[in-house]
C-alpha cells in the first residue's frame, strides 16, 4: 500500500511526481530562515518572494547548491514539507521515494540524499542519475543496444551522458547552467551600465530577450536597478544580443562538456548519435536558439525534448512505476 513519490532535486526547483497523479509539485528549492533562532520560516514558493527583500533577521537562501546538498538540516525539512505537502500529513504508510541526483555526484553525496529523505518521512529511498531520468522521461528506449545522448541542464548543473543499454557509456557533470548565466547577465549589466540587478531580474532577462546565438531581429526589455555610482533607482534597455555576450563564456562551458563526452564516445555509438542527435532537457535547455548553438560547435543535431522542463521528474516517476524494468539503472537504495 506504500504510496510512491518521485522527486527532481533540483538547485533551483524541487517537483514532485506522484505515478498516476502526474507533477503534484513544482517549487522553488528556496528556504528562509530565521537567524534569531535558526528557525524555518518559509518553504518554496513563498521563501522566494521574499529572496532579496528580507530583514536583517530573515535569510532566504537555496540549501542545494550544484545540484547537491550544502545545508542538510534546512533540506531534510524542505524534504519533508515537499512530502507532507504531496501527499498530505496524515500517511499511515510512509512513501517510497526516488530522487534524482547529478551524474558527477561522490558517494557520500549521493549518501546525504539518501540520509535525508528517509529523515524525511520516506520508507525507502533511491537515488538515480539525472540524464539517465531525463532520458526515461524524455522517451527514449534506454535499454536498447543503441547509444542516445542526453544534455540535461538544469540551475546548478549541466550533466551530458551517452546512455546505451540501461546504464550510462560516457558522462561528465560541470557545475555551470542556469545560475552561472543568471550571475554573468548580472554582472555585465553592472560592468556596463553601472546598474545593480537581483536575481530574479537577471532570469527574467534570461528567459525575455535571451538566445544562444546572436539573433538579426533583436528583442529588447525594460530594466531596473541601482545606479552603481549614485545609489538611486534607474532604467535601461537591453537587447538580446547583449544577453549573448554576457553568457558566451557559460556556453562554451557547456558546449566544452558536449565535446568532453563525444570525445569518450566508442565510435559505434558516435554513429547512432549522428544519426538520432542530442537531446536536450531540463529548464535552462529552453534558451532561445540553444539547439541551434549545439550543432554550429558540435556539428550534430540537436533537439529540445517535448516537456525539456519536466523530463527528469517525470523519469521518477516512470522508473518508480517499473521499478523492476529499472534496477540496474538505480546508483543506490535503502
Amino acid at each position: 500500500m506504500a504510496k510512491k513519490l518521485g522527486i527532481d532535486l533540483g538547485t533551483t526547483n524541487i517537483l514532485v511526481y506522484v505515478p498516476g497523479k502526474g507533477i503534484v509539485l513544482n517549487e522553488p528549492s528556496v528556504v528562509a530562515v530565521s537567524s534569531e533562532d535558526n528557525r524555518i520560516v518559509a518553504i518554496g514558493q513563498e521563501a522566494r518572494t521574499m529572496v532579496g527583500r528580507t530583514p536583517e533577521s530573515i535569510i532566504a537562501y537555496r540549501p542545494m547548491k550544484d545540484g547537491v546538498i550544502a545545508d542538510y538540516r534546512v533540506t531534510e525539512a524542505m524534504l519533508r514539507y515537499y512530502i507532507d505537502k504531496a501527499l498530505g500529513k496524515w500517511q499511515l504508510f510512509k512513501p517510497d521515494v526516488l530522487i534524482s541526483v547529478p551524474a558527477g555526484v561522490t558517494s557520500t553525496e549521493r549518501r546525504a540524499v539518501i540520509e535525508a529523505a528517509l529523515k524525511a518521512g520516506a520508507n525507502n529511498a533511491y537515488v538515480m542519475k539525472e540524464p539517465i531520468l531525463a532520458a526515461i522521461g524524455a522517451g527514449i528506449a534506454i535499454h536498447e543496444a543503441v547509444g542516445h545522448m542526453v544534455v540535461d541542464i538544469g540551475g546548478g548543473t549541466t550533466d551530458v551522458a551517452i546512455i546505451s543499454l540501461g546504464g550510462i557509456v560516457a558522462s561528465t557533470s560541470v557545475k555551470v547552467a542556469g545560475n552561472k548565466m543568471d550571475a554573468a547577465i548580472m554582472d555585465y549589466v553592472k560592468k556596463n551600465f553601472n546598474l545593480i540587478i537581483g536575481d530574479k531580474t537577471a532570469e527574467d532577462i534570461k528567459i525575455t530577450i535571451g538566445s544562444a546565438v546572436p539573433l538579426d531581429e533583436e528583442l529588447s526589455m525594460t530594466v531596473k536597478g541601482r545606479d552603481s555610482m549614485l545609489g538611486l533607482p534607474r532604467t535601461i534597455e537591453l537587447k538580446t544580443n547583449e544577453v549573448v555576450k554576457a553568457i558566451s563564456k557559460e556556453l562554451r562551458e557547456m558546449i566544452k562538456a558536449v565535446k568532453e563526452v563525444l570525445q569518450e564516445t566508442p565510435p559505434e555509438l558516435s554513429s547512432d548519435i549522428i544519426d538520432k542527435g542530442i537531446i536536450m532537457t531540463g529548464g535552462s535547455s529552453q534558451l532561445r536558439n540553444f539547439p541551434e548553438l549545439m550543432l554550429r560547435r558540435t556539428g550534430v543535431k540537436a533537439a529540445l525534448a517535448k516537456d525539456a522542463y519536466f523530463c527528469v521528474a517525470k523519469g521518477t516517476g516512470l522508473a518508480l512505476t517499473h521499478l523492476d524494468t529499472y534496477k540496474k539503472s538505480i546508483i543506490a537504495k535503502r
